[in-house]
């Protein structure tokens, strides 16, 4: 395979996962980074094989030279509006003009297209650079995928390992979508270089309710879990609402705490269905007791 892929956001976690995927599968790579970013991730990428540009986004005329030749721009950038709106926006707009077939964008997350505006701050930014997307001359897929399973080793609410509990929000039985960040690299690779995907494709490596979460920890060796139910979904936004008030340097952070809390309500107010698990038979998907064992 022949076949060039263009990558912006390589030198983070998920980036560099897509990266190593998309070379497995025989794809040439190139990574597009900041004139600024460390040399040191740089040269890693460099020594994996992996063709790197330094570019800066504001030049289009660089920028749509860097895209040129690709089959498939994909955007695994994480920011908050000058990255999600306005960086994607130029990239985006320059591998329009540099005649790239496809565009992935970085929407790897819970199915934002389910929940109402204005209960994510970080979807709605999404929402609102897929109103541009959707209307340039060129293909886009956007990889919806749940949440990172990584988050259930962060000692969240949903699974606290300090007061051994499973918490939930409305819903014992509601099914939450989790992907591991390897499952998410293997499809999006998987996705780039396949010529004919469609606007939307949804996955998740497992789907447990909060009442089979407590099976899983327990079948993993993580102790007894009791299960309790924190309140409804409401009850979350309202509570998201007063933390929000309460930190407004939050609105410059990415990952402030009342964003965190958003992403909680999202996994209680959306399910990734149907699944798209099974577009490429070949990859297989990660078992939960076996992710939280390890």
């Amino acid at each position: 395979m022949d076949s060039l892929i263009v990558i912006a956001g390589a030198t983070g976690d998920l980036g560099g996962r897509i990266v190593t995927t998309l070379q497995q599968r025989g794809a040439t790579v190139r990574a597009l980074v900041r004139p600024e970013t460390n040399p040191a991730k740089v040269e890693h990428l460099t020594q994996f094989g992996v063709e790197v540009q330094r570019v800066a986004f504001a030049d289009h005329a660089a920028l749509t030279r860097a895209c040129a030749g690709a089959s498939c721009v994909v955007s695994v950038l994480a920011g908050l509006r000058e990255v999600i709106v306005d960086a994607q926006t130029q990239l985006l707009n320059a591998a329009v003009a540099a005649g790239v077939p496809r565009f992935i964008p970085s929407d790897f997350a819970s199915d934002y297209t389910q929940q109402a505006p204005g209960l994510n701050r970080n979807f709605d930014l999404r929402r609102e650079f897929q109103a541009g997307l959707d209307q340039a001359p060129i293909a886009a897929t956007s990889i919806l995928n749940g949440a990172f399973a990584e988050v259930l080793t962060y000692n969240i609410p949903l699974l606290d390992f300090q007061q051994q509990q499973v918490g939930y929000w409305e819903d014992a039985d509601w099914r939450i979508d989790f992907t591991t960040m390897n499952d998410t690299a293997a499809f999006a690779a998987a996705a780039a270089l396949d010529p004919a995907t469609p606007r939307f494709l949804r996955i998740a490596s497992f789907q447990p309710t909060p009442r089979e979460l407590v099976t899983v920890a327990e079948q993993a060796g993580r102790g007894q879990f009791a299960l309790v139910r924190l309140g409804s979904r409401a009850d979350l936004a309202v509570a998201i609402q007063h933390r929000r008030t309460a930190n407004p340097a939050g609105e410059q952070q990415l990952y402030a705490d009342w964003q965190q809390m958003q992403y909680l309500l999202s996994m209680f107010s959306v399910q990734n269905t149907p699944l798209d698990n099974g577009r490429y038979p070949d990859l297989t998907w990660t078992n939960p007791v076996t992710f939280l064992t390890a």
